[in-house]
């Protein structure tokens, strides 16, 4: 089997292949002093929910944006997963990613970004623009090649709803957790959630529609979103084609097989 792990800023998302089938995944939250140990005991607990335990591992790959959590997941990696058949993978610029970098420093590059743009490009095989809703909210571009062409990047819906919260005397930190029956709130909470909901479905089409006239000026581009809020920010998004909320894991399930010939 193969354990993949997707670090962000905020939460750590894990998954179990057995094959080309995602057993099982797990969200947790990233905490950047978390111990290989630490690690070590948590995932021993969860493999044995499912009646494994940890030499049922053979693989092992990591993107991390968080260096410190890197550290940890290939030392757990390295001392936990006695049965792996090659040394942890991490992923970073120099790997074979079957897609050309054309940045100006592909090392800055966060790690999930490019993952996504080669799991994106797997699926669809034409220009598209990957959004994910992360701690920041990234637009990455594909190219035809494929190449990966590069993004922007954006505050999340979290980050947002921090600053309200800690720049205003007034306003409530909240969770987005609500549909607003109507674009025009009613009450301070339902403002904000309209306005988060809208405000960011908004600013998705319009990034979209800038990105993919730069991109492919005779026509639309094909697009796809990932990450937590993904799917609550859908049905207002007029430009979003479809959500992966396992796109990353994808991804890196796709740079594991690519490194390493194929197998576990």
């Amino acid at each position: 089997m193969l354990f993949v792990v997707d670090v962000g800023n905020a939460h750590t998302v894990s998954g179990l292949y057995d094959g080309r089938r995602l057993l099982r995944s797990w969200r947790m939250q990233s905490h950047q002093d978390r111990t290989a140990d630490e690690l070590a005991l948590r995932y021993h607990g969860l493999l044995h929910m499912l009646g494994l335990d940890f030499t049922a591992i053979q693989g092992f790959i990591v993107a991390s944006v968080v260096p410190a959590l890197e550290t940890s997941w290939l030392g757990f990696a390295r001392t936990a997963l006695s049965a792996l058949r090659r040394p942890p993978l991490a992923v970073h610029a120099g790997m074979r990613f079957d897609m050309e970098i054309r940045v100006e420093q592909p090392e800055e590059l966060g790690a999930d970004r490019i993952v996504n743009a080669v799991a994106a490009w797997e699926q669809i095989h034409a220009p598209l623009i990957v959004i994910d809703f992360g701690t920041a909210i990234t637009f990455d571009c594909v190219g035809a090649g494929p190449a990966y062409l590069g993004g922007t990047i954006h505050p999340g819906i979290g980050i947002s709803l921090d600053a309200l919260a800690s720049r205003t005397a007034k306003l409530p930190r909240l969770d987005i957790n609500a549909i607003p029956e109507q674009a025009i709130g009613t009450s301070t909470v339902k403002a904000i959630h309209s306005g988060m909901l809208y405000g960011f479905g908004g600013l998705v089409d319009r990034m979209v529609e800038v990105l993919g006239r730069q991109m492919v000026p005779e026509g639309p581009v094909a697009t796809i979103a990932t990450g937590g809020m993904a799917a609550l920010v859908k049905p207002y998004m007029r430009s979003v084609e479809r959500v992966d909320e396992e796109l990353t894991l994808k991804g890196l399930a796709l740079l594991f097989a690519r490194n390493t010939g194929g197998r576990p």
